[in-house]
């Protein structure tokens, strides 16, 4: 039924900070916005990341524009692999981002460091781990 996945979307409260982050802090390809709905960001050929701010969100979805919930934690979870998660994690940290969890070996043959956006939303960066090279 479904073919591919072209965009992946974070609903944010404060698009401007949000966009900075995504733009400045991440440094993915900032691919334009509307001003105060939303912003594009290309993660892959492909695949495009957009933030919606409560007015975009409502302007996609068709309904009356609401706050975005804060309570209970982040609202959504990326993962993208990197060619060396300790030197991303160095890079990143010095940049101020904020880990939830430094990198670390899993059993399941990844290692992996997890940070959040300005919103709490959280990524996952990761490579296989040294025990486990070939996934």
């Amino acid at each position: 039924m479904m073919q591919k996945t072209k965009a992946i979307a974070l609903f944010v409260q404060d698009l401007d900070a949000c966009t900075a982050f995504y733009r400045d802090t991440l440094q993915l390809p900032y691919q334009g916005s509307e001003p105060g709905t939303n912003a594009v960001f290309l993660l892959q050929e492909g695949l495009c990341l957009v933030l919606l701010s409560p007015s975009g969100a409502a302007d996609v979805l068709g309904t009356a524009v609401q706050p975005v919930p804060s309570a209970g934690g982040p609202r959504g979870y990326l993962a993208a692999s990197v060619a060396d998660v300790d030197a991303a994690y160095e890079d990143l940290t010095a940049k101020g981002v904020t880990f939830v969890q430094p990198p670390t070996d899993k059993p399941w043959g990844l290692r992996l460091a997890h940070f959040a956006d300005p919103e709490g939303n959280l990524w996952e960066i990761t490579q296989p781990s040294a025990a486990n090279p070939g996934d």
